[in-house]
């Protein structure tokens, strides 16, 4: 079946891909893991098949993350598996896609560029680029061409975008790479020091997801998780509780709190009055984590919402954004 080429909206994050074709929706969500023979450079696996290599491949075989930080940190993969995923939303064309694909706000013109480059050479006829704040508001259903404040902080994988945007663009904004992943090694660091044992990024995850928060919970609950004991270095298997993930996970909590604080410090008088009285938006899988959002609120004394599909805000901003793409030239950079 030949498609005559398509409009994508790609939400290139370090944790996951998710793609958005136009009229269809959302088709794609992959985490964004390649896993590559080191002897030929030939692509194994992308996406979750690759996820399940991580820290189990032989040394032949490298899986790896191609994004760190929201930024391309392996060119070549970062384009195989933009390729990939392309050919799987696409089928077969007679003409190649337009993309447009979402980028923290404060990238340097070089990373601008890796992006665009990726992405043309991944077989796409035209690349836009816009910034996840803006799509993560448009996603989240905020209006925001009207002349009003509207504060959207998204915490991705790799970076974490804060936003004060009315008439269409961004007044402050500022992008830190405390994230999801900082997380994740907040983690690995405090089980190796409470309990001496040394765990891997999933399981940080997983202990994460499961018990993780930021704030204090009525009830504390708990987990059991295995990982190798630094002192006989044989596998073990202690009990993780809530609370120890409260300790563990605080740190990079507030420095996302003291970014808030800082853009909210920088943002006009007026606009500010518009924050507080709409709320801040919070969107990105990193949102997610337990109590962050009453942690903000406690912090800042502003109403913070969660968006409804928080993790696939920016994808379906993007998406959204694409009805504009012949518009948007003045809003995007344009290859």
């Amino acid at each position: 079946m030949f498609n005559w080429g398509q409009d994508i909206g790609i939400d290139l994050g370090t944790a996951t891909v998710i793609a958005y074709v136009k009229g269809k929706g959302i088709v794609l969500r992959e985490p964004s893991v390649v896993a590559v023979d080191s002897n030929t450079n030939e692509v194994l696996a992308v996406g979750r098949e690759a996820r399940r290599m991580l820290g189990r491949t032989p040394g032949n075989i490298v899986a790896t993350r191609p994004l760190r930080e929201g930024v391309i940190s392996n060119y070549t993969v970062t384009e195989k598996m933009l390729k990939y995923f392309i050919n799987r939303v696409c089928g077969r064309f007679l003409f190649s896609p337009r993309i447009m694909i979402c980028i923290p706000s404060q990238v340097t013109e070089v990373e601008k560029k890796a992006v665009i480059d990726a992405a043309t050479q991944a077989g796409a006829r035209k690349v836009y680029l816009i910034e996840e704040p803006i799509a993560a508001a448009i996603g989240a259903g905020i209006d925001i061409a009207k002349p009003c404040g509207n504060m959207v902080v998204d915490i991705g994988g790799g970076t974490t975008d804060i936003a004060v945007i009315s008439l269409g663009g961004s007044v402050v904004s500022t992008s830190l790479k405390i994230a999801g992943d900082k997380f994740d090694e907040y983690i690995v660091k405090y089980i190796k020091k409470k309990h001496n044992i040394m765990i891997g990024e999933r399981t940080a995850e997983d202990l994460k997801i499961n018990i993780g928060c930021v704030y204090p919970k009525m009830q504390d609950t708990e987990m059991d998780i295995r990982g190798r004991d630094l002192i006989d270095g044989l596998p073990k298997t202690v009990t993780v509780y809530s609370s120890e993930m409260l300790e563990a996970m605080i740190e990079p909590a507030l420095m996302i709190v003291d970014a808030v604080h800082s853009v909210l410090e920088r943002t006009p008088p007026e606009l500010a009055a518009d924050i507080s009285d709409k709320g801040i938006y919070m969107t990105g899988g990193g949102c997610l984590v337990d109590g962050l959002d009453k942690l903000l609120q406690e912090k800042t004394g502003i109403n913070v919402m969660i968006a409804q599909d928080a993790v696939s805000c920016v994808a379906l901003g993007t998406g959204k954004a694409l009805d504009t793409l012949d518009t948007l030239d003045g809003k995007s950079r344009r290859r």
